[in-house]
């Protein structure tokens, strides 16, 4: 929690200083200072592959579960599922931290229990916003596990909201992986085994 505190009022520190300074003459000038700090670069990816002590099919369930989103996904205000079709269905969904708020659309592509990708194309403030989850045999002599490849892209139009969103990109990720697993766990009980880290990648 206190981690959390911390970036958050970094965060909201940071959002005053970079709207006060793109309203600037200087800050043309001042933008290389966060090109040196990463900044400037408006794609983001996040890629983790992880053993969980949970079936495929338990946590397929779970990610699947879009439009009960709003009721344990952090920052989703909103999901309402539509337009279904024989492999998926479309979503609408708000998206909201302060001073972001998004209402966009996403294509959900479904194959159980091995995969669930959500796509956005045409959000006001993404230029794309992709969310893929793959799920794969775990460990042979425990059935109640599995292989997790979680990666979420995306890109803003805006550089300022990219240079907002750099702030806290990695906690929004990680609290939305933990989510997932939290809430499969309150679906269905202690996982089988501890989970483990395969793979990380943030870039």
């Amino acid at each position: 929690m206190l981690k959390q505190l911390t970036l958050l009022n970094k965060y909201k520190y940071m959002t005053s200083y970079l709207i006060f300074l793109q309203n600037s003459k200087g800050y043309h000038q001042r933008r290389s200072f966060f090109s040196i700090n990463n900044l400037s670069n408006k794609k983001r990816e996040y890629v983790k592959k992880e053993l969980i002590g949970y079936s495929m099919q338990e946590m397929y369930s779970v990610v699947a579960d879009v439009k009960n989103y709003y009721t344990f996904v952090p920052y989703v205000k909103k999901s309402r599922v539509h337009s279904h079709h024989n492999f998926g269905f479309k979503a609408d969904l708000i998206v909201g931290f302060p001073p972001v708020n998004e209402a966009y659309t996403s294509r959900v592509t479904l194959n159980s229990p091995h995969l669930v990708i959500s796509e956005c194309n045409d959000g006001r403030l993404f230029s794309y916003l992709l969310n893929e989850w793959r799920f794969s045999s775990g460990l042979k002599d425990i059935p109640q596990s599995c292989v997790l490849d979680f990666r979420v892209a995306f890109e803003f139009k805006s550089l300022l909201h990219s240079n907002i969103a750099n702030l806290f990109f990695d906690l929004i990720c990680d609290q939305m992986e933990s989510a997932f697993l939290e809430e499969a766990r309150r679906r269905f009980g202690e996982p089988s085994i501890r989970s483990h880290i395969l793979y990380h990648k943030r870039s």
